[in-house]
This record gives C-alpha cells, sequence and structure tokens, in this order.
C-alpha cells in the first residue's frame, strides 16, 4: 500500500477537483436513496388514503412529497452530470499530472540509468502503465470514499424508523462493498498483475517487430518471433479470462446478498407494522431504500479487482522513479565559465562495477575554439567520450575540467547550455519542421527560422512544399532524405549557437556526394566554436586540426 501512499501525494495538487468529484458521487447516491424511499412512502400513503375515504383524502398532502420526488429526482440527474464533468476533469488533469511528472523523473536518468531497459518497455510505462494509476481516481477513490460517507448517513437514516432494519441493511452494505470486494480483489490480484506485465511485454514484442522488421525478414526471425507474441497473448487472454470469471462470481455475490437484505428488512420492517410500531406506508419506504442503497457499494468488487492491476502498475513506474542518477543533480549552481577548454589527465571510466575499462587513462586537452577529431572502430569508446563530456557517466580515476573548473562541478543540464551535437540519430519528431526546429530555441520567430534553413541550406526544399514550415516530417523524419534530416540538424544547431559543436558521426549513412555537400555547408558553423568531431570517416576530419585515434578505450596522436 506504500505505493498508493505516493501515488495519493503526487495527486495532493489536485485535491479539490478530487474532493469535488467525490462529494458530487455521493450526493448522486443519496438523492437517488431519497428518492426511491419518498416515493415508496409517497405511493403507498397515496394509496391507503385513497382507500380511507373523502374526509382522508381532504387531509393528505399530496403537494409536498410531490414537489420532494421532483426535487430528488432532479438533483439526482444535475448531480450526476456534474459529477460526470467534474471527475473527468480531475482524471485528465490527475493524467497530465503523472505523465509530465514521470517524464521529468526519467529525463536525469537517461540514457545511463535507463540503458538496461527496452525502449518499448519505457514507452509502455510512460503509456499504458500511467493510464492504468489514473483508474486509481475513478474506479477506487471516487466509489470506495462515496461507498463509505453513503453507508454511514443511510443507515443512520433507516435507524429513525428501526434500528433492526438498520442493522440488516448495514450489514449488508459491509458484505457487498467489504467482505466480496475483499474475497474477489485477493483472488484477482495475480491476474491483474498477469495483465499488466503480460500487456507490457506483449507492446514490447510488437514494437520491436515495426522497427526491427526489416532486419526480422532478412535473418528469418519473424516466426519465431510471432510465435513468441502468440505464446504472451494466450497468456494474456488467460489472465483476463480469469478475471472475467472473479468478477462475474463477484457480482453475482453482490446480487445474491442484495436480495436477502431486502427480504430480510421486508420481514424486519413488516413485523414493526404488524405490531404497530411503524405506518404501513414506512414499509415499501424501507424496502424501496434497500434496492437503492445499495446502487453505493455496487462499483466496489470491480474497483478491488483493479487494485492489483494498479499496484503492479504503481511498482514498474516507482521502480524507475527510484533508480538513482548515474551523475546526480548539482547541489548547488554550476560555476560561470570564463573560458571553455576542455582538459582530460588521465582520465578513466567503466559503466558498471566489475565490467571493463571503457575509457582506460584518457588524456587530451581541446582548447578554446580548436577542433579536434577523433576516430576508431566501433567499440573503440568514441561515444563513451561524448558521454564523459555531457555528463551522462561519471568517470572514476583521473581528474577533468571545463573551463578551469572540475567537470564534477557540472551536471548533464548545465553542460546542456554550452554543447550542441549534430548526430547521426539527431531525432525527429512526427510533426512539423517548424516544431523540430523550436526544439533548439522554443523563442525562435519564424525569420530567424528561414535564417537557420538558408544557411543549412534547406529554405529550397522547404518553400517548395505547399505548407511550408508546417510541412510534416514523419515519422523519425521518414518523409526526409538522409541528408535533408542531418540539414534539420544542422538549421538547430544554427538556432543554438552554443560555445561547444559536437559532431558524432555526422556523415554516417551519406553517399560520398551528399557527404561533401553537408561537409561545405557545415563549416562555416564551425568558425568560432570549439568543436569535437567523433568518426571513423576520413571526409569530416579534414575540417579538423588535430585528429586522435582510439582504440579500446585508449587514446594515442
Amino acid at each position: 500500500m506504500r505505493a498508493l501512499i505516493r501515488l495519493a501525494g503526487l495527486f495532493r495538487p489536485f485535491r479539490g477537483w478530487m474532493l469535488g468529484g467525490l462529494a458530487l458521487s455521493s450526493l448522486t447516491i443519496l438523492a437517488n436513496f431519497w428518492l426511491m424511499t419518498l416515493s415508496g412512502w409517497f405511493l403507498a400513503a397515496a394509496a391507503i388514503t385513497g382507500l380511507a375515504g373523502y374526509a382522508a383524502q381532504n387531509a393528505f398532502n399530496f403537494f409536498s412529497p410531490a414537489a420532494g420526488v421532483r426535487f430528488f429526482a432532479t438533483l439526482r440527474v444535475g448531480s450526476r452530470y456534474a459529477e460526470r464533468l467534474v471527475t473527468h476533469e480531475a482524471t485528465f488533469r490527475l493524467l497530465a499530472r503523472l505523465r509530465v511528472w514521470f517524464y521529468a523523473t526519467l529525463e536525469p536518468l537517461a540514457p545511463a540509468a535507463l540503458q538496461g531497459f527496452r525502449s518499448s518497455d519505457l514507452l509502455s510505462r510512460l503509456v499504458a502503465d500511467i493510464d492504468t494509476l489514473n483508474l486509481f481516481y475513478l474506479r477506487v477513490y471516487v466509489p470506495v470514499l462515496s461507498a463509505i460517507i453513503a453507508t454511514l448517513i443511510m443507515t443512520g437514516f433507516f435507524a429513525l424508523f428501526s434500528v433492526q432494519a438498520a442493522l440488516i441493511l448495514l450489514a449488508g452494505l459491509v458484505v457487498t462493498g467489504a467482505l466480496t470486494p475483499y474475497l474477489t480483489g485477493r483472488a484477482g490480484r495475480a491476474a491483474g498483475r498477469d495483465v499488466v506485465r503480460e500487456t507490457a511485454a506483449l507492446r514490447g514484442e510488437y514494437v520491436d517487430a515495426v522497427l526491427g522488421m526489416g532486419e526480422l525478414l532478412t535473418y528469418g526471425a519473424a516466426p519465431a518471433l510471432l510465435e513468441r507474441a502468440a505464446r504472451g497473448n494466450t497468456r494474456l487472454l488467460a489472465a483476463q479470462a480469469h478475471l472475467a470469471k472473479i468478477s462475474g462470481a463477484g457480482m453475482a455475490a453482490s446480487g445474491l446478498t442484495t436480495n436477502f437484505a431486502l427480504l430480510a428488512v421486508t420481514l424486519a420492517a413488516g413485523g414493526k407494522v404488524a405490531a404497530g410500531h411503524l405506518g404501513t406506508a414506512d414499509l415499501p419506504l424501507l424496502a424501496l431504500g434497500t434496492a437503492a442503497a445499495f446502487e453505493a457499494v455496487a462499483p466496489l468488487p470491480a474497483a478491488f479487482q483493479y487494485l492489483g492491476q494498479i499496484l503492479e502498475a504503481a511498482q514498474r513506474i516507482f521502480a524507475i522513479a527510484d533508480l538513482p542518477p548515474a551523475v546526480p543533480p548539482l547541489a548547488s549552481p554550476a560555476p560561470v565559465l570564463e573560458h571553455f577548454a576542455l582538459v582530460l589527465d588521465d582520465v578513466s571510466l567503466r559503466y558498471a562495477p566489475g565490467m571493463a575499462q571503457a575509457l582506460r587513462g584518457i588524456s587530451l586537452t581541446i582548447p578554446e575554439g580548436g577542433r579536434t577529431g577523433i576516430t576508431g572502430p566501433t567499440g573503440a569508446g568514441k561515444s563513451t567520450l561524448i558521454n564523459l563530456l555531457l555528463r551522462f557517466h561519471e568517470y572514476q580515476t583521473g581528474h577533468a575540467s571545463f573551463g578551469g573548473h572540475d567537470l564534477r562541478t557540472y551536471d548533464s543540464a548545465a553542460m546542456a547550455r554550452y554543447v550542441t551535437i549534430i548526430s547521426q540519430r539527431s531525432h525527429l519528431f512526427h510533426t512539423t519542421i517548424r516544431d523540430n526546429l523550436l526544439l533548439a530555441d522554443g523563442a525562435a520567430t519564424e525569420a530567424q527560422m528561414w535564417q537557420a534553413l538558408e544557411v543549412a541550406q534547406l529554405a529550397g526544399f522547404v518553400r517548395a512544399q505547399p505548407r511550408g514550415l508546417d510541412t510534416m516530417v514523419g515519422e523519425t523524419g521518414a518523409r526526409l532524405s538522409g541528408g535533408q534530416a542531418r540539414r534539420v540538424a544542422l538549421a538547430r544547431a544554427v538556432l543554438r549557437p552554443t560555445p561547444w559543436l559536437i559532431l558524432d558521426e555526422p556523415t554516417e549513412g551519406l553517399d560520398a556526394t551528399t557527404e561533401q555537400d553537408f561537409l561545405r555547408d557545415l563549416a562555416p558553423l564551425l568558425e568560432g566554436r570549439t568543436v569535437l568531431c567523433i568518426t571513423h570517416r576520413a571526409a569530416p576530419l579534414a575540417l579538423m586540426q588535430q585528429v586522435y585515434a582510439l582504440n579500446e578505450g585508449r587514446l594515442v596522436a
């Protein structure tokens, strides 16, 4: 239950909306309860009066009960409508809060602390598990608390007529609203967790299938993946079927309890009427009130079934949130830089205890305004060097300084103010060219964006599109060629003129002609900047002033 307490803490900023939805839900239940009790009494009293004769009919007040019936009927409709508005507004606000909070939690963990997770698994947690957590308010919080509130008020109302009937009603509501949900929740907890796990696993398989379809077909691995997905789907259907059986049993038990409670209240009230302790019209009041009272606890068996899924989703979310970042956030502001030289002195880095060193005794000086190229085969440690500079990973031995200050006095957020990266993996989001450019500078004007595109030699292409800057680039830039996608990254670098520019395999995947055109347009952006170029291709190194080779984590001139 600790996970639910943490979840409630995340929802605290919206407790006004949450309590508003709870109050309206309780009011709706009580309005229906009083509508049924008053209607039962009014109909019976009117019938008895009609049989009593003309004098009794003249003495009976038809207008006040009729007005009460209309009032509670109108109140029920109005409160139900308002409850839907408020609870759904609260739900959307809570959903936004959870997603923003989780994304903000993920950001300092990337990439180092998240390397052990599949991207599809992270996506499933960000989307599906957050959606499941959002069920806590609608499916658990509101039904449980409103049932408690309504139960206390309704049994108190029954006690005004018959303590025995009130105790019977209370017993029936406790069985239906507490015992049955507890039993169904306990029986379905494991299946609920299986549903969350199997759903996440299936999403992972399907994402891998879509993203790796070419490789799967090339190497004939598609049938094996389909078989794994089929087995996962079978397990998911089995868990869902088990939950459906438990849900059906819970509904049957609730219906049986309701009928027994109605029979017992009728018998108890009938004895009171026969003894003259209750009026004849009070019997249908208590009977119809009993039937209406169980509306308060009807959602609770399903609510406790959802609890297993919610707990599993919460544990998956908090398991990520509780991961320590590889480089902790700074406790105090980073030093202000006066220059931008980088000095590494005998620096070594390993990604985890027991693993081999990714960098071994690296010594490197990159002066402000210098251009340094690093070449080497795949796995030599080139990307590790970038991760070190960007403070994604912590080094263990040696000394590193940036701008004359210890590199450990900066975290990734502080380094991001000084460094821009142009990479073969510069991500393009499935949105417009305008939105992809605004990632570099959210305050950039349209004129600045066009200027950046001119420098990147992409303005002509964009102007030729019917929607100009509002042209959609497709998923990961699928509607652009490889060269055009790199030029969008160039335009971003123009909009974000940081002192440092890192080129991470900037021409990988480009043919020789496109590569030369790209490097020609890149050259003006290097002026006045400190440049680190990581590549295993020769052409980009021609723009550098000094070049080093990196092999098995060791650096040589």
